[in-house]
């Protein structure tokens, strides 16, 4: 590090800071989000934590090792890969908008692809022949169409729809580390995406892919795409729960019809019937994305500046926020108005309650008692 220029210097204890800020326990990324806001930069934050944790009532969080981080960017170096954090500019403006966005994304090929209008497809990991194929054809027309597909590089509809787009550009978001292959017969097609299009990951190197992993892999291929569309899905699948995330975001959600007697079209055409659009071709889906279109280009998110909130609770606005609080989730919106406390007063608790680790967070801007 002797020679390294002083920039450079500043640039890597700055990205190890961050990353010590995300690596923590107790920080997610809505709390990864708040002190960024607050602070202003990581380290200020992982200064800070100690006091805000007490106020919450419990001890602060083990915070990341510095040698386990700087393994963690030397591993990343070494395997090609590059880090982009959330508030960068590069960082993809439609993903940014989700309340949960991940604070880094670990990638291997072309981020170029971030630019272009993207669609996620994905479907069934048993899914017919028939499906298959037509999963195929689809991405490859909307990718020759300039829409980049983005899938999960599971078995079955995402492994065919990244072989159909991989020319044209395809994104594959894994559950893993980036150095991870699952399934294992998919291992030449992750190499292909990472060299041809682009592969992302928010677990660090070496990570295997678990069943928590997975939802959080899917709300990031939602969060990237201006639509999803679904080809076969079963009832209660890992599609279903993409489509449903993507609703949640705003974002459109689409479906291939499929035979009624078919078990594996149950989902595709439950969707259709409570309303997602049904599509039969690659034009479909680009009529549909169209209006919405031009929010893949709008103005990108910035660096994180200090906001100071001069918003510190009193003991008393602590016991009132707490006691509105239990084990079953409850919006905060709704804390707010049953309290009757300026909103940065109730985020402010609610922030060191989860440092304290008194606090779980759930989607839709739900909090819940841990």
């Amino acid at each position: 590090m002797a020679d390294r220029p002083a920039a450079d210097d500043a640039r890597y204890r700055d990205r190890l800071d961050r990353l010590r800020l995300i690596r923590s326990a107790n920080i997610g990324p809505v709390t990864y989000r708040q002190l960024m806001a607050r602070f202003g930069s990581a380290a200020a934050a992982l200064e800070a934590i100690p006091a805000l944790a007490a106020r919450g009532g419990g001890r602060a969080p083990r915070l990341a090792a510095p040698d386990d981080i700087a393994r963690e960017l030397a591993a990343v170096e070494r395997l090609g890969g590059r880090y982009l954090f959330l508030g960068n500019p590069a960082y993809p403006p439609l993903l940014a908008e989700l309340e949960s966005a991940p604070p880094v994304l670990i990638l291997r090929g072309d981020t170029g692809l971030f630019a272009r209008p993207a669609v996620a497809v994905v479907g069934a990991r048993n899914a017919s022949a028939a499906a298959c194929r037509f999963a195929r054809g689809l991405a490859q027309d909307l990718a020759a169409g300039g829409v980049a597909v983005v899938s999960g590089l599971a078995r079955g509809i995402d492994t065919a729809a990244h072989v159909g787009a991989l020319d044209g550009g395809t994104i594959a978001v894994v559950a893993s580390g980036i150095d991870v292959v699952f399934p294992p017969e998919n291992a030449a097609l992750q190499e292909a995406v990472a060299t041809r299009g682009l592969l992302v990951a928010e677990q660090p190197p070496g990570t295997e892919p678990r069943a928590r992993h997975f939802p959080y892999r899917n709300r990031i291929i939602a969060g990237l795409s201006l639509g999803t569309v679904v080809v076969e899905a079963a009832p209660r699948s890992g599609s279903l729960i993409t489509a449903r995330l993507a609703a949640e975001a705003g974002r459109d959600v689409m479906a291939v019809p499929g035979s009624p007697v078919d078990p594996r079209a149950q989902g595709c055409n439950g969707l259709i019937r409570d309303g997602a659009t049904l599509v039969q071709s690659a034009a479909d889906i680009i009529e549909t994305i169209r209006p919405i279109d031009a929010r893949a280009v709008r103005a990108p998110a910035h660096e994180f500046a200090a906001q100071p909130l001069h918003a510190d609770a009193s003991d008393a606005d602590r016991a009132r926020i707490t006691a509105l609080l239990g084990p079953t989730a409850v919006p905060v919106d709704e804390l707010i108005r049953q309290s009757g406390i300026v909103p940065a007063i109730v985020h402010t608790v609610l922030l060191e309650l989860e440092l304290a680790g008194r606090l779980e967070r759930h989607a839709v801007a739900r909090v819940s008692l841990a």
